[in-house]
């Protein structure tokens, strides 16, 4: 039998005044009983001597400024880097951007983080395009679209392109499927769509 299955009344008793716990006069004791008691008493007085407003510690804020604004910071400067064609520049601002917003404070709203994750995930992606970074743009546009399924259809396209360019036509096309399953008759979802079942039907050797 463990601990666990016992139950055992230790022989307390509660000043009425002074809320101290002792042992019961007359009643069976222990030197580790009564160690326990001091060291209680003693946190007890001890938080009875503070001041009230320094019971209960101010509640954090819901979002952090300073942080959204050194996100957006970050993400503009990517953006002004991808226009100067500095691709390698832009994905380094990009990734401090993520490492920034994914570091949020776990009280933080989970959904503005995920807009921000979204966002700079799709940016990165397409300057990996913009090298040729077909299996890297593929990898942030996924990762661009799982956190933001909707509304996200730049995301979409970057990874149905990036597939398209890596030769993977079928995963394109159902990629890209999916896409417009969730975004609608998104024109550039339906021209790429076009283009990978062109590219299917040209490689069955199929008249285009």
């Amino acid at each position: 039998m463990s601990d666990l299955d016992t139950f055992t009344l230790l022989p307390l008793k509660l000043d009425p005044q002074t809320k101290a716990l002792s042992t019961t006069p007359g009643q069976p004791s222990s030197r580790a009983l009564d160690a326990e008691l001091t060291t209680l008493n003693a946190l007890h007085r001890a938080l009875l001597g503070l001041d009230g407003s320094q019971t209960v510690p101010p509640a954090p804020l819901p979002v952090n400024p300073k942080r959204s604004a050194n996100v957006t910071k970050l993400r503009e400067s990517g953006n002004a880097e991808f226009r100067k064609g500095r691709y390698a520049e832009a994905v380094k601002f990009y990734t401090l951007g993520l490492q920034m917003a994914l570091t949020r404070p776990a009280w933080e709203p989970s959904q503005l983080v995920r807009e921000e994750v979204a966002q700079l995930y799709s940016n990165r992606a397409q300057a990996h395009m913009a090298v040729q970074g077909w299996p890297e743009g593929a990898a942030d546009a996924e990762c661009s679209v799982e956190a933001k399924r909707g509304g996200n259809a730049k995301a979409w396209w970057r990874r149905g392109r990036c597939l398209l360019e890596m030769g993977r036509l079928e995963e394109a096309a159902e990629w890209v499927g999916r896409g417009l399953e969730i975004e609608g008759e998104e024109k550039e979802l339906v021209e790429l769509l076009k283009e990978v079942e062109g590219r299917m039907r040209k490689e069955r050797g199929e008249k285009v």
